[in-house]
């Protein structure tokens, strides 16, 4: 596949794995594409938490699972019964979990080009879980990104320190395929924007005339 076919082949992956093992030179290949991501003053701030532990992952899933609940408790009746056809993580199904982690120490105390954006760290974390996310498509694997977690948990959960930030639970592993339409397209709970919906001209609000 070619950049774009890759980054438009690209889905959240959820019960599509099929359980098998990820090859080793595979996997290094994923977290190096992930190392390689720019970051804010080269700080590097990211740490990736391999967990292939069968209890701890399902002590995870459980957590997971509860929060499902919390979160669908808010909805009406209508959204719902949408929500339950979702299924919102692969936690036991997939090969590998990967928690990818913001540490806001590294590089200081001076992050060069972090002194007025205090998130432009977090946003580096970000850069590389696509990178990885990517590269895991080109490979062959399907990763899903779990967010229905508490911080504090998940610290608990992998002994991570206080001042470290979890930002993603990542779900990888080899899969049967990955479907044409993403889930929650597939399941109506939204649909894709248009890309001239969110254009705007020089100025926010601006749009084109047609």
């Amino acid at each position: 596949m070619n950049l774009y076919d890759v980054v438009h082949r690209r889905r959240d992956t959820r019960a599509e794995f099929s359980g098998e093992e990820i090859p080793a030179d595979v996997l290094r290949r994923v977290l190096t594409a992930a190392h390689a991501a720019p970051s804010v003053g080269l700080s590097q701030p990211w740490d990736f938490v391999l967990v292939r532990d069968e209890s701890t992952r399902r002590a995870f899933r459980d957590h997971v699972q509860a929060e499902r609940s919390v979160f669908a408790a808010q909805l009406d009746q209508e959204r719902a019964e949408t929500f339950a056809r979702i299924k919102v993580e692969g936690v036991m199904e997939s090969t590998l979990g990967i928690v990818v982690t913001y540490d806001p120490d590294r590089g200081s105390p001076a992050v060069l080009g972090r002194h007025a954006i205090a998130d432009a760290g977090l946003y580096s974390v970000c850069l590389a879980i696509q990178n990885l996310w990517l590269a895991a498509t080109e490979e062959g694997l399907g990763v899903g990104w779990v967010s229905f977690y508490r911080e504090d948990v998940l610290r608990r959960l992998l002994d991570i320190p206080t001042r470290v930030r979890p930002v993603a639970w990542l779900c990888v592993g080899p899969v049967r395929s990955l479907p044409e339409t993403p889930d929650l397209e597939r399941h109506g709970w939204r649909n894709r924007l248009p890309l001239d919906d969110v254009l705007h001209h020089d100025r926010y609000g601006a749009r084109p005339t047609r």
